[in-house]
Parts: structure tokens; C-alpha cells; sequence
């Protein structure tokens, strides 16, 4: 059996060497701080726009699949805590080829989460005047919008040059208050300002069972909750990571959901009922543009109102300062694996992998220019992220079967049920995101091939000692998994043409996903192969002596 056990000192050796200095708090922070960014100050707004006060269910769904998942990652963390987890655990379950595809997708959402931060602080900072040239009426950046993105950009990137220690300091401090402003705008809103009537008065349900499914992915609620995969991208600089990550990965979503549903009860409850008398999809008050500081305008909080425009700088700031840290980690992640250019685990003295951070901007600036507006962001990074997640539970379930001896800090209660349940709310959410969405990740999957598999492909041509081995046959499965996907939103009722109607659709998604699942899990390598797998990676992130 490989051994995994690890080090308190380093990840890696000489120049691409990772400082193992983050605790549980750090690791937990990191979560909590990228859960509690953006999301939390329009999630609200734009769910009750889109589903009414059933809303509420909305969240409920989605704080469900996002346990789900994390269930899932909290084991598969503790079993090997390496910098960039996601990227690497379907490298170790089905070899090359699935790693680099869902390496891809790791990175993509990792990448796109500092831009779609930096749009909600400048779409907030347009209630001060000097800031309301920075974008257009439907919230496209005009030109000195795009130049004050890409500086808020090249300030996430300074920061995280100061290292991981300095970097959890940093977010610990900016967590905390990030968590005391909405906790402290949910009870102060809520007292005196709790209508009941407002959860029917308009309808609780008024678009039906499609409004409720469709918010889930299209109003930001997964967007909001995701996160909790950044303590595991931090494992290679965790102290203690077989012992903290499963605490800090489920810890983190626990609070993430309890604050998320509070604020969206509170939020219809507080509305004038003058903002939603002509129907919740036509929500309108002085304000808007800036939902919670709005809102609290509205009710006589003027003060609370400064706090909460304060606010909108520091949580999306502290959420985008931390995927800015991940992004360079799962590049880390991708180069370890033999996917990217080794160019990419370079450290400095700090142990920061420096050149990582430098793609993290040049992405980041690239991101501004074909989705402008947050909401596009949103769509399209809900999907790209719940595709990295659903790598997770079909590795979850090789291991399950392949290597039930290896070492388990954490074990998933009923995993073998969780699992291929969490891959079916993770495929789900990906359909409810809609075509119009889905093509355009269709369309980001093939740059990652051509990208990615270029570099794979000229790594084995050329003989490189650390080529990625391409296994086809335990990743036939992908093919068809992505490609059905695409053809099952082309055909079905959230922005497809409608043939496939809704609950069949459900229906269809579910079947799709088991049999994907199981084919997966048939085809995947012999236990000897993974555990070479494994142990490439152990020699390679072996500490130095």
C-alpha cells in the first residue's frame, strides 16, 4: 500500500517548494471567506426575482448539494492532501485523460472567480459618484471600469506575493468581518421590519416548480455557496491536513448555508410591499442596484447602509484575494500532473508559485472582455465549477472499490449511496444552468484540450521524464458523459427547445448520471495502476531533506 504520510515542513523540493504554515483556522477561513463573497450581497435579490419567496426552497436545494459534494471532498482530502486537490483526484482514478479534463475544469472556475468579485465591487461602488462611470446601464464595464478591474486584479495578485502565512493573516482578519456584517444586517433589518404577509401575499410559488429549479444555478444561489474546496486547494500548506481539512471543509459549509438561508428569509420579509405589488420578477426600489444597502435605505438604516456599501468592497475583495491563491494552486496541481509546463510550481522564497499567479491575472483580465457583466460571470462559472466537482464523487467511488484499505482520516457515512447521488445533483445543477450557458462551457472544454492536450501530446512526442500517461480506456466514458450532457440541455426545458419536458428532464439527468457513474467506476484502472499513480505523485511532492 502507498504510504501518504506527511511532512510539517514542505510539499515539494527545491524551487517549487510549497511552506506548510496554515492551521485549521487558516484552512477554514479560507472556505468561509470564498463562500461569503459577492454572492451574499445580490443572491438574494436575484433568487426572489427568479423563484418568489419559494426562493427559500431554492436555497434549501442547493445548501443540500453543496453538503453533498463537500461529504464527498472531506474524504477525499483527508486521503490526499496535495496542493490543488480537486485537479488531482481524477488523475489518480482514471489516469491522463480525465485528469487533464477535470484538471481543466478546476482551473477554469478557479480562474473566473476573481473577475466575477471585482464586477460586484465596482457594480456597488456606483452608489458613490465618483465611481458611476465605471459601467455602462446594463453593467458592461466601460473603459475606465475595465482600467480600475484590472488594477483591483493586480492588487489580489500583490497581496498573495507575500506568502501563505500573510495571506491567511490577512483573509482571517477580513473573514471575520465578513461574517459579522450579515449576521448584524439580518438581525438589525429584521427587527422591526418582519412582514410575514410578504412570504404569500404575491404568490409564494409564482413561477412554479421551473422558478425554483432554474435560481438554484441562474440566480447565483450555487455560486454563493461554492468555496469549500479551497481549504483542500491548500492542503500542501496545511499543517496538520489528514486532521483539519475534513473539519474546516464541512465547518465552512455549514456556516456558509446557515447565513445564506437567513438572509434570504429576512431579505423578502424586510420588502416594502410597494417594491414587489406588480410581481416579484418586476422587484424595484430606490436602490436596487445595490440590493441589501438598498434595502436598508428603504427602511430608515441609513448608517447600516454605509456599512454595507463598506461592505461591498471587503467581502468580494476577500473572496477574490483567495481564488487568486487557488488559481495558482491548481496550476500547481496541473504542472505536478504533467498537464502544464513545470514552468508553473516554480516557488520564490516564500514558497509562492510565482508564475501561477502571473496567468491568474493575465486570465482574470482576459475574463472582463467576453463576460462583462456579473451575472454572465455567474452562469458561467456556476457551470464550469459544478463540473470540477463532479470529478470528485466518480473518483470517490473508484477508490471506494479499488483501494478500500488506504488510509481514511475521514470516512463518508453510506458513502457508496452519497457518491453516485452527489454526481447526480452535481449533473443537475449543470442542466439547470441552461443551453445558452452550457455552449459557451462547451465551447471553454475544447480550449482546454487544445491547451492542455497540446501540451500533453508534445510532453509524450518529446519523451519529457514527467508525461502525463493518456489512458483512453479508463476514460471512454468522458466522451459521452460530455457530449450527452450538451444534448440533453439542447433538448430540454431550461433554454433547450423544450422537447424533453420538465420532471422527465429530471428523470433523464438522473438516468444519464448513474449509468455514466458506474460505467466509470467499471472501467477504471486496476488498484496497482492507481496506487503508481499515487505514489508518482508522493515521489514528486516528496519534502526535501
Amino acid at each position: 500500500m502507498v504510504s501518504t504520510e506527511q511532512t510539517p515542513v514542505r510539499e515539494a523540493r527545491g524551487s517549487s517548494d510549497l511552506r506548510r504554515d496554515v492551521g485549521l483556522i487558516g484552512l477554514m477561513w479560507a472556505s468561509v471567506g470564498s463562500i461569503i463573497g459577492s454572492g451574499w450581497l445580490y443572491g438574494a435579490e436575484k433568487a426572489v426575482v427568479a423563484a418568489g419567496p419559494a426562493a427559500i426552497i431554492s436555497w434549501v436545494i442547493g445548501a443540500v448539494a453543496i453538503v453533498l459534494l463537500a461529504l464527498v471532498h472531506a474524504e477525499l482530502g483527508g486521503m490526499f492532501p496535495v496542493a490543488g486537490g480537486t485537479a488531482r483526484y481524477p488523475h489518480y482514478a482514471f489516469g491522463g485523460l480525465a485528469g487533464l479534463s477535470f484538471g481543466w475544469f478546476s482551473w477554469l472556475q478557479a480562474a473566473t472567480v476573481a473577475p466575477i468579485e471585482v464586477e460586484a465591487m465596482i457594480g456597488y461602488a456606483g452608489h458613490w459618484s465618483w465611481a458611476q462611470g465605471l459601467q455602462h446601464k446594463d453593467q458592461t464595464l466601460t473603459p475606465s471600469g475595465l482600467l480600475t478591474a484590472v488594477v483591483l486584479m493586480a492588487v489580489f495578485v500583490a497581496v498573495n506575493f507575500f506568502g501563505v502565512r500573510a495571506l491567511a493573516h490577512t483573509n482571517s482578519a477580513a473573514t471575520w468581518w465578513k461574517i459579522a456584517v450579515p449576521l448584524g444586517a439580518i438581525f438589525v433589518i429584521a427587527v422591526g421590519n418582519f412582514h410575514p404577509a410578504n412570504f404569500h401575499s404575491e404568490g409564494f410559488a409564482p413561477f412554479g416548480a421551473k422558478g425554483v429549479l432554474s435560481a438554484i444555478s441562474e440566480s447565483g444561489i450555487i455560486f454563493a455557496l461554492l468555496g469549500f474546496e479551497q481549504a483542500i486547494q491548500l492542503a500542501g500548506e496545511s499543517r496538520n491536513p489528514r486532521r483539519d481539512l475534513p473539519r474546516a471543509t464541512l465547518g465552512s459549509v455549514a456556516i456558509g448555508a446557515v447565513i445564506y438561508v437567513a438572509l434570504q428569509v429576512v431579505f423578502i420579509a424586510a420588502l416594502p410591499h410597494s417594491a414587489f405589488a406588480k410581481g416579484w420578477a418586476h422587484l424595484d426600489y430606490p436602490g436596487i442596484s445595490g440590493p441589501w444597502a438598498g434595502l436598508a435605505t428603504v427602511v430608515g438604516l441609513g448608517w447600516l447602509a454605509v456599512i454595507l456599501y463598506a461592505d461591498a468592497v471587503i467581502s468580494p475583495g476577500g473572496t477574490g484575494l483567495i481564488y487568486t491563491t487557488a488559481t495558482s494552486r491548481v496550476s500547481y496541481g496541473l504542472a505536478k500532473n504533467g498537464y502544464a509546463p513545470k514552468l508553473l510550481t516554480r516557488t520564490d522564497r516564500r514558497g509562492v508559485p510565482w508564475f501561477g499567479l502571473i496567468v491568474s491575472f493575465v486570465t482574470g483580465v482576459v475574463c472582463f472582455l467576453p463576460f462583462p457583466s456579473w451575472q454572465e460571470l455567474v452562469g458561467f462559472i456556476t457551470s464550469a465549477s459544478v463540473l470540477m466537482y463532479a470529478g470528485a464523487p466518480l473518483a470517490y467511488g473508484v477508490f471506494a472499490q479499488r483501494l478500500p484499505g488506504h488510509e481514511r482520516p475521514y470516512r463518508l457515512p453510506a458513502g457508496r449511496v452519497v457518491a453516485p447521488l452527489s454526481f447526480v445533483v452535481a449533473n443537475l445543477i449543470i442542466y439547470w444552468s441552461g443551453w445558452d450557458t452550457l455552449w459557451r462551457l462547451g465551447v471553454a472544454v475544447v480550449l482546454g484540450y487544445l491547451l492542455l492536450g497540446g501540451y500533453a501530446w508534445w510532453a509524450n512526442a518529446t519523451h519529457q521524464p514527467d508525461a502525463p500517461r493518456m489512458d483512453f480506456r479508463a476514460a471512454q466514458w468522458l466522451p459521452v458523459y460530455l457530449l450527452g450532457m450538451g444534448v440533453i440541455s439542447a433538448q430540454g426545458s431550461f433554454g433547450g427547445t423544450g422537447n424533453i419536458g420538465l420532471w422527465w428532464d429530471i428523470l433523464v439527468v438522473a438516468a444519464f448520471s448513474l449509468v455514466i457513474y458506474y460505467w466509470a467506476r467499471a472501467t477504471a484502472p486496476r488498484p496497482e495502476e492507481i496506487e503508481r499513480s499515487i505514489e508518482e505523485v508522493v515521489v514528486t511532492d516528496a519534502p526535501a531533506h
